[in-house]
This record gives structure tokens, C-alpha cells and sequence, in this order.
């Protein structure tokens, strides 16, 4: 394909963000415009931005839009990307290495030949097919485009009463910002309790934190529809026994990996219907695609399965490595142990590694243990309590998973445990890691290493 360029050849990226431009600044790095042609295909109006960040945006935190872009599209065009948006790909010709685009705005479509293709399209918010669901008042937070409507919305809309659907990362986010903002909130959460990353008995500790702060969680409630006002704006929620009043709808039910693309290809897919790859994050059973970001399954490296966990961390590493291997080079993506952090006002929510219900879902035996301790030294000011709850491998004493709530100082232990479970570390080892102590850090055993030694004490208990 590439005998009509000469010698060089022609990189394709579908997706602007993350993982999509992340890759192509890679490849750009390792080879010049004379060896390596970039075309980039984004069907919005931003690039390289982070969506993580939209919460905070809504809320004010983050006073301006533009602080969340990472690169503009003039930066990426100076470095010879061919950055094209407001362009959708709209079919990939595996067989003849081409991909059909779109116009959004003109609807006009053409053909883009590539020798190297990267799939970037990451994941779509899941939309329940509900009545309602598509009327004037309700918003997704996915992308820039997302949270200036939810913006705009916000700016005309006299009512204050919010409700958010949801109650993952970013449904406690998005509540926050709408408290933020002055808002009466309601949550309404499917589950038993919020953040289904944590076991219950953790997600109780959001609840009533959550509740602490004003807002009003609705859990085991399933959304039936978004009833509409004559105006045909959204009024409010309804589940199966109530009525919540909505003058603003967030959703915040989670996504799912938009493959649409790859399917209709042929592309392998995993159970998640997430893009499977190898550890080059090529496509499996194609040597000149790649695909990364939140359209991909990757390696759980506790548990050894694929799962779909779509992070913007995760992504623009998934780049580098991608940007690596079309360049000439070599890298490779080992996997992941599933470390996230979030918060809702003053109160630090962060996981890693299993739940209980995924080390029984994959087989393993396992004892657990919570520990109450403080984010500093008992005696020293505005020690604040944390709980910590860990899962180690009966006999093995292997570390599975951490998950900690508390205030300021709780969140980024959630690293320790990151590494340790990266490095395959026993709750034994654990006890043992030289952290720093100073009484306005921690008390002289970390919380995490009171948890270890807990739960070695439990290990060897059980014999």
C-alpha cells in the first residue's frame, strides 16, 4: 500500500484523545514526517483532554474549559499530525487496509488508506432505551461537548433540584459538583449501596458520608423513566414505587467499550466487548492494528483474568506503548491491578486490586480484614479516621485488594497496596515496607501496614 507514497508509509488513528493521540505523538517522535504520514480522525471538537476532569469543571473547582486540554489540535498539527475533526469513522476495510470517514457537519465520506492502523474509540455512556431518556435537561458527562451543554443547561434552567442516575465515580463527582452549585440532590442507585468498586460494607461509608453532605440516596431503585413536562423537558425520575423531582438529569451509570466498529469488522472482542490485544496492544490476529484506551480489555494482573476497566491513566499509557511499536520501537502493556481514587467533598474513596465478590467469582479463598485507624498520629491536629479493608489468599497469604474511605490523607494509600500488589507481594511482606513516619503523616504504623499485619495474624490463624 505504501508504493504509491514511496517509501512512506501512513498511520491511521481512529479517536482523539488519550490513547488515540498519545500514540500518534509517540510514533511522531520516533519517526519524521518523511517516514511516517499521521492521519488522525476525531468526530468532536477537542483533543487530548481530560475527561476526569469534567466533574470538576461543572462544579467550579476548575474555572475554565480550555485547562483541561492537554494539547490543542494546532499543537498536534505543528508537530505534522494531520488531525482532522469533526470526522467519524464510519467503516474499516480490513481486507484493502482503508477506513471509510464522514463529515459530522457536511455528511460528505471518503477513504483514507493506511498501512498502520490504531483503533482509539474508546468507551460510550451507557443510555438505558427509557421514555424520556433523550429529552432537553438530561446529560451525560463523557466528553468537553458533554459538559458545556450540562453548562448551558445549568445557566437557563431556574429550578434547583438535581438528580443524578447513578453511583459510580461519576455519579458521587457529578453530585458533588451539583452541590457544589447549590442544588438539591438525589441519587438514584441501583445497587445496595454506592460505588460498586467497593464491597457493600465500604459503600455504606459513602452512603452515609454522602447523606452527611445533604443528598439523598435512593438505593435498590431501578429507573423506569424520565417523565417530561408539557414543555417536554425532563420533570423528574421515576422508579417503580416514587416520583423524584428533576429540574437536571446526570447520568452516571457507567460505560461500555465502543466496538461497534471493531465488530462489524470481524475484530475479536472479549466478554466485556472490549478489543482484545497482546501485550504490544495489537489487535489479536492482525499485524498492522493496534488498539488502546477505553475500548480495550485488558490483563487483570491479580486475578489473571481480561476485564474492561476504563481509566485515563490506563490509556495514555496504552498510547505510549502503541506510539512505541508504529515507530519502530518496542514496548510492551504487562496489565493492570485495577487502582482507582475518586472523592465527594472533604471524603477520599479509593480500590485496588479484587472485590470479595471478584475473588470468588474467579475461585480463590481468601479472609478479610477491616481496621479503623487516623490519617496522622492520634495526638497531632486534625487527625482524621480512615477504615481500611484488605483480602489476602488463605495459605499463600497473597495481597488481593485494599479499599479505603476516609478524609484528607485516606486516598493515596491506596498506592502502597497498588504496588504491592503489582510486585505479588504476601500481607507478611507487607508488614515489613520502610514507609515514612512523621506524626503529621501517619501514625507510627500506617494504616495499611495495621490492615497487613491484621490480616497475616488471620493467615496464619487459619494455618
Amino acid at each position: 500500500m505504501n508504493g504509491a507514497r514511496g517509501a512512506r508509509e501512513r498511520l491511521v488513528v481512529i479517536g482523539g484523545d488519550a490513547a488515540g493521540m498519545s500514540a500518534a505523538s509517540q510514533a511522531r517522535r520516533l519517526k519524521g514526517p518523511d517516514e511516517l504520514e499521521i492521519v488522525a480522525f476525531e468526530r468532536g471538537h477537542f483533543t487530548s483532554y481530560s475527561a476526569c476532569g469534567i466533574p470538576y469543571w461543572v462544579s467550579g473547582d476548575v474555572p475554565e474549559r480550555d485547562r483541561l486540554i492537554a494539547r490543542t489540535p494546532e499543537e498536534h498539527r505543528a508537530r505534522d499530525i494531520d488531525l482532522r475533526l469533526r470526522t467519524e469513522v464510519t467503516e474499516l476495510d480490513l481486507d484493502r487496509g482503508r477506513v471509510r470517514a464522514r463529515d459530522v457537519d457536511s455528511g460528505a465520506e471518503s477513504w483514507t488508506s493506511y498501512d498502520k492502523l490504531v483503533i482509539a474509540t474508546g468507551a460510550q455512556p451507557i443510555r438505558p432505551d427509557l421514555p424520556g431518556m433523550d429529552a432537553p435537561g438530561v446529560h451525560g458527562v463523557q466528553t468537553l461537548d458533554d459538559g458545556q451543554a450540562l453548562l448551558d443547561t445549568l445557566a437557563r434552567t431556574s429550578g434547583r433540584r438535581a438528580v443524578v442516575v447513578g453511583a459510580g465515580y461519576i455519579g458521587v463527582e457529578m453530585a458533588e459538583a451539583m452541590i457544589k452549585r447549590g442544588y438539591e440532590v438525589t441519587v438514584v442507585n441501583r445497587g445496595r449501596e454506592p460505588m460498586a468498586t467497593l464491597d457493600p460494607d465500604m459503600g455504606r461509608l459513602v452512603h452515609e458520608a454522602l447523606e452527611g453532605l445533604g443528598i439523598t440516596m435512593v438505593n435498590d431503585a431501578e429507573v423506569t423513566a424520565l417523565l417530561t413536562g408539557d414543555d417536554g423537558r425532563v420533570r423528574a425520575v421515576a422508579t417503580e414505587d416514587a416520583e423524584h423531582p428533576a429540574d437536571v438529569v446526570v447520568l452516571g451509570i457507567g460505560v461500555r467499550p465502543e466496538t461497534a466498529l471493531a465488530r462489524a469488522a470481524g475484530l475479536p472482542l472479549g466478554e466485556h466487548g472490549g478489543l482484545l490485544t497482546d501485550r504490544s496492544m495489537r489487535v489479536r490476529g492482525q499485524e498492522e492494528v493496534w488498539a488502546g484506551g477505553d475500548c480495550v480489555e485488558v490483563l487483570d494482573l491479580v486475578s489473571g483474568q481480561q476485564r474492561h476497566i476504563p481509566l485515563g491513566t490506563h490509556a495514555n499509557k496504552h498510547g505510549q506503548v502503541i506510539g512505541a511499536n508504529v515507530g519502530g520501537g518496542y514496548a510492551t502493556f504487562p496489565g493492570v491491578v485495577g487502582t482507582a481514587v475518586s472523592k465527594v467533598c472533604d471524603l477520599e474513596i479509593a480500590r485496588t486490586g479484587l472485590r470479595e465478590k471478584d475473588a470468588h467469582r474467579v475461585g480463590l479463598r481468601f479472609e478479610t480484614v477491616t481496621v479503623e485507624s487516623t490519617s496522622r498520629a492520634g495526638y497531632y491536629p486534625d487527625a482524621s479516621p480512615m477504615t481500611v479493608k484488605m483480602l489476602a489468599e488463605v495459605r499463600t497469604g497473597r495481597l488481593l485488594g485494599v479499599q479505603i474511605v476516609g478524609r484528607e490523607g485516606a486516598g493515596k494509600r491506596v498506592d502502597i497496596a497498588a504496588v504491592a500488589l503489582t510486585a505479588g507481594m504476601t500481607v507478611d511482606q507487607m508488614t515489613a515496607l520502610d514507609l515514612g513516619y512523621a506524626p503529621p503523616f501517619s501514625p507510627v504504623w500506617d494504616p495499611v501496614l495495621v490492615a497487613a499485619r491484621k490480616a497475616a495474624g488471620r493467615i496464619r490463624g487459619t494455618g
